[in-house]
């Protein structure tokens, strides 16, 4: 701009005063033009919203720096308690240094800070409406509070071009939303790697990351249409700036992204779901490329950036895609009790992963171009080698599982497979006192292993693990044939080292529970039937209602809250043929007591796994974070530290 045309950059008058329509005549489409271009000249306000982009991101990478930090550290703690323990050490999961005793202490604050979860007490708003663990609410709020701050800090211009500069803020601090958007989606992305969290339990953040960048968005929008229509200048920026289409366009498909990510929306058709908001990111990016001004190219490179991580994901992605499939695994199909379908597979690729980790299974017979997230049940060194899955039949891709299953020939001749992964779990829990492992239903997907790789690995070397507690929730007693010659090995194995296990199964809802002998006395349904039916009958088994409603013949609604067990000790309960080596329980378990009971012997840090429904993962999550607090972990008591772990049956 010319410096003697009486303006200076920024659009605001050479004396320093704030830009009016004083000697512009709005009337004359030229000098109504002209103040317009005024009111839009962003020269400064660039380089402030520049600026306040990279203070975005410095505040990302010191978050990032700081998960690195307590990842390496939590790695490096697993890495010595474990050579601690091979070398015969006493307590080898206890903290021994000031340097270790003060970075426990720090965790356990953490963790107690963090782990609670919530949920609402009206069942449908529970389904539909999850409300994250207190950790990520902290870290979202901290991401919205940084995001606020520095788009209103220091910009409050007055005069005309006062909306201007809100507006051009909002717009480099949402472009710069863009990349951390891709880090938190991709499968492969080295946020995960740094920080030790796979991308499935980033996806949240992901979530909520892309709302910030709506909301951004939205500000944007407002603070422009303020500015231009503040003088009546609205029609005429429409009618001359070929920005506007592409930032609507922008703005819808943004909107729609948002909107379909709700979990109504998205659990409707999950594989629909993926590939339409795929392409919709696609046509986001191509008119934000078409819409970012040409006074401001250089913020492209928050969008170079984002295509260059999706297209490192993808590659990394389909070599490993085509290197476990180019000798197609095959998959043979077994019927289980309660509309549970076995999926073993044998993969000549995949031969290694974590206790814990999943993959995205696909069977082109049963659906092309369609994978399902399944938890592998087994390990590398258990059932030959094979991938071994438990999933339970619903709508979709495990409906038609099970349908094949029951309608396969009596050979069962194998399926081709499909995978892409693995993925997930890193921790190692064989570096623990203590270990807690607690599931529902097929969510023994995810605790089993961990159960069969401290076994396995306890008959090799010394492990610092002394005692272990797998507790399973079930509906009906049959349900254990499962798994059922698992824990009869895993057992086995560690009483033959002198590792303590204690299999507690609790079932909540069959009618003829019994201990498993014929001459036995049977025990009471968890359900109080004195309101209502079993509650077994009507509800589905991954439910995550606390409370099942149900008709009575009059038609009127009647509630009935499962019981729920208190255990006088961790090995009370009924002994049964079913499984001998488990100890049997009518109704839900109460944490509470059973985690007390743990913590007090525990000699090490202990930790925990849990895998269910949402209410029972809130239910241990917000025990854990009570206990800690009331025990003063690592705060002078002598009361060691509590790991949780939680995995969730939803996306």
């Amino acid at each position: 701009m010319d410096m003697s045309d009486g303006m200076t950059m920024g659009g605001a008058p050479a004396d320093g005063s704030a830009l009016n329509a004083t000697g512009f005549e709005l009337s004359n489409m030229t000098q109504a033009a002209d103040y317009l271009g005024e009111i839009l000249d962003d020269s400064v306000f660039q380089i402030d919203g520049n600026a306040a982009a990279r203070h975005f991101w410095y505040g990302v990478c010191a978050v990032i720096g700081i998960a690195a930090f307590f990842n390496f550290a939590q790695k490096t703690t697993m890495f010595f308690r474990l050579r601690a323990a091979a070398s015969n050490k006493a307590r080898p999961a206890s903290p021994s240094n000031p340097l270790t005793i003060s970075l426990a202490t720090i965790t356990a604050i953490g963790r107690e800070a963090s782990y609670s979860q919530f949920i609402p007490d009206n069942a449908i708003a529970a389904k539909y409406f999850k409300i994250p663990p207190l950790g990520t609410v902290m870290l979202l709020v901290l991401h919205l509070v940084w995001v606020i701050i520095l788009e209103f800090a220091n910009n409050n211009v007055p005069g005309a071009q006062h909306f201007t500069s809100l507006g051009v803020r909002a717009s480099w601090l949402a472009v710069a939303q863009v990349p951390l958007l891709v880090l938190l989606a991709g499968k492969n992305s080295p946020l995960g790697l740094v920080s030790g969290i796979s991308y499935e339990r980033l996806n949240v953040v992901h979530r909520w990351t892309s709302r910030i960048l709506l909301f951004l968005v939205t500000l944007h929008v407002i603070f422009l249409h303020l500015a231009w229509n503040a003088s009546d200048l609205g029609p005429l920026e429409y009618s001359t700036d070929s920005c506007i289409p592409t930032g609507w366009g922008a703005y819808a498909m943004l909107l729609w992204m948002n909107i379909s990510t709700c979990a109504p929306v998205r659990n409707f058709s999950y594989e629909f779901f993926v590939i339409q908001h795929i392409a919709t990111f696609f046509g986001f990016i191509i008119a934000v490329m078409m819409h970012l001004p040409d006074t401001a190219l250089y913020s492209r490179v928050y969008i170079y950036i984002p295509i260059a991580l999706y297209m490192i994901d993808r590659i990394i992605r389909t070599g490993r895609y085509a290197w476990n499939n180019i000798r197609t695994p095959t998959a043979t199909l077994t019927v289980l009790e309660g509309g549970v379908t076995r999926v073993c597979v044998e993969s000549k690729a995949v031969k290694k992963w974590n206790p814990g980790s999943h993959v995205l299974l696909s069977i082109p017979q049963l659906g092309i171009g369609q994978s399902h997230p399944a938890t592998i049940a087994s390990t590398p060194s258990s059932h030959d080698g094979k991938l071994v899955f438990l999933l339970k039949a619903h709508k979709g891709f495990t409906g038609r599982l099970l349908y094949a299953a029951e309608n396969s020939p009596a050979s069962n001749s194998p399926w081709n497979a499909r995978i892409d992964g693995p993925y997930g779990n890193t921790v190692d829990y064989a570096a623990f006192d203590t270990v807690l492992l607690i599931s529902g239903s097929t969510g023994t997907t995810y605790t089993l292993p961990i159960l069969l790789d401290i076994a396995t690995r306890a008959q090799s070397t010394l492990l610092p693990v002394q005692r272990i507690v797998f507790v399973w929730i079930i509906k009906n007693t049959s349900w254990t044939s499962w798994i059922a010659d698992e824990l009869a090995s895993a057992a086995e194995k560690l009483d033959a080292v002198g590792i303590e296990l204690t299999v507690r199964i609790h079932v909540t809802c069959d009618n003829n529970f019994t201990t498993g002998d014929n001459n036995a006395e049977a025990n009471c349904c968890a359900c109080d039937k004195s309101l209502g039916p079993c509650c077994c009958i009507s509800v589905d088994a991954d439910t995550d209602d606390d409370e099942i409603t149900s008709i009575d013949e009059k038609g009127t609604k009647i509630s009935a809250k499962p019981k729920v067990t208190s255990a006088s000790s961790i090995t009370s309960g009924t002994r049964s043929s079913i499984l001998p080596c488990a100890i049997f329980q009518s109704g839900r378990p109460d944490f509470h007591p059973l985690l007390g009971e743990l913590l007090v012997k525990a000699e090490g840090e202990t930790g925990i796994a849990v895998c269910g429904p949402l209410g029972l993962s809130s239910n241990v999550r917000t025990t854990v974070a009570k206990c800690s607090n009331d025990r003063a972990v690592h705060k002078g008591t002598g009361a060691q530290g509590i790991f949780l772990h939680a995995e969730g049956f939803g996306w």
